[in-house]
């Protein structure tokens, strides 16, 4: 499959979160949406995307124990002042909508975030569904320094970068057939057909 060359759209995601993806100790992410009126309910606006890693949110407390020692190693990342490093790009290869606790909670050995975390995430604004997305990570062969603009900041999910990020050469975190077994457990648990990405 060919892979583009460049990108300008990320999306923010909890830094232990990005580092699990890149790990392929998960292929999923949970969302909802941004505090913000125009991110009010999160959108699959565009099926690939680089993973821009924040650190704000991140809490001990909303992380299974097996994660904690990830979290910590988060905050060592983040060590260059109004930097942000771009790392890992992403495509969504599956996408659904949740509003059944019953159905989360079958995805529960899939994610690092407690069980709790989950499910108030799922009943945050409860008529909105939860976006449970799959994503092929791939990690850039060379990671980009962008300077942190003051519209890259606040409680939003997209980001539109304002310049082309350079891809160049991609190694996926999982292999084809590694991601497909994941991906198809989840399928499987979710027993639902994805919506359209």
């Amino acid at each position: 499959m060919l892979l583009p060359p460049i990108s300008d759209l990320a999306l923010k995601e909890w830094a232990v979160a990005v580092k699990a993806l890149s790990r392929g100790e998960q292929i999923m992410i949970l969302r909802k949406g941004g505090i913000h009126k125009e991110d009010k309910d999160f959108r699959m606006v565009h099926p690939e995307f680089l993973l821009y890693p924040t650190y704000e949110h991140q809490k001990v407390e909303l992380l299974k124990p097996a994660h904690h020692i990830s979290l910590k190693e988060t905050f060592g990342d983040n060590d260059i002042p109004g930097l942000l490093s771009l790392d890992y790009w992403c495509q969504v290869t599956d996408k659904f909508e949740l509003q059944d606790e019953s159905v989360l909670d079958t995805l529960s050995e899939f994610h690092i975030w407690t069980d709790n975390y989950a499910q108030a995430r799922l009943h945050w604004r409860p008529k909105s569904p939860l976006t449970v997305a799959l994503l092929r990570v791939y990690e850039l062969q060379q990671p980009q320094a962008l300077p942190i603009l003051d519209e890259y900041n606040g409680c939003k999910s997209w980001v539109e970068l304002g310049q082309d990020v350079p891809l160049g050469f991609m190694t996926p975190a999982l292999s084809d057939s590694e991601y497909e077994t994941k991906a198809d457990e989840i399928r499987k648990a979710l027993r639902a057909t994805p919506t359209a990405v």
